[in-house]
């Protein structure tokens, strides 16, 4: 996992709620054995509608997901998380998110960034008034930024999972930090242990 100390871009307004993980990538998706491709997938049933905010050029290059309330309800795919990632995003902003799914983000690096509603809708109407509009997710200070639209916002992580991010440790990354008290329990263990 990549560490994240700033994300700076731009937002998609995906303005809609319990947005549920089979709607980020259907269950056709699910059959693949590699841990690629998923992009493709990505809100792959509401893409067929021409007038889907992903199909729209002025976001193309954004990597900020903005989206509602109750965002990733639903399974526990990390699929979904990985769909995100793949297309080319960095953050998702929700107003909230589903426990399953905020848990598969911090432990891939997709960063889950939660703000009032009423934050939500003004970066909405800022990126919709100006596709080009900054947002800067700030993980240092946990704070996100829309200087055009005056937005100046914090929002909650617990240490543990801000650290995971500014020092990009997946799982085995944390448990590598232990890697001097694990070889020495190795050395002192009984021979005849399992």
């Amino acid at each position: 996992m990549k560490a994240v100390h700033v994300i700076t871009g731009t937002g998609v307004p995906l303005k809609r709620s319990d947005v549920d993980t089979d709607q980020i990538i259907p269950a056709d998706w699910l059959k693949r054995v590699e841990r690629t491709g998923f992009e493709k997938g990505l809100f792959s049933t509401w893409r067929d509608d021409r007038d889907f905010v992903l199909n729209d050029e002025r976001y193309a290059q954004a990597n900020i997901l903005v989206a509602g309330p109750a965002f990733g309800v639903g399974s526990s795919r990390e699929h979904a998380v990985w769909a995100i990632q793949q297309y080319g995003f960095d953050a998702v902003i929700a107003p909230s998110f589903s426990d399953i799914f905020r848990n598969n983000c911090t432990k891939n690096g997709l960063v889950p960034v939660i703000v009032p509603e009423a934050t939500v809708e003004a970066i909405w109407a800022a990126i919709e008034a100006d596709a080009d509009t900054q947002i800067v997710v700030d993980m240092e200070q946990l704070k996100v930024e829309v200087p055009a639209a005056g937005i100046d916002e914090s929002f909650p992580m617990d240490p543990q999972t801000q650290h995971r991010f500014l020092n990009g440790l997946d799982d085995v990354g944390i448990t590598l930090t232990h890697a001097d008290a694990i070889d020495t329990y190795e050395a002192a263990r009984p021979a005849w242990l399992p």
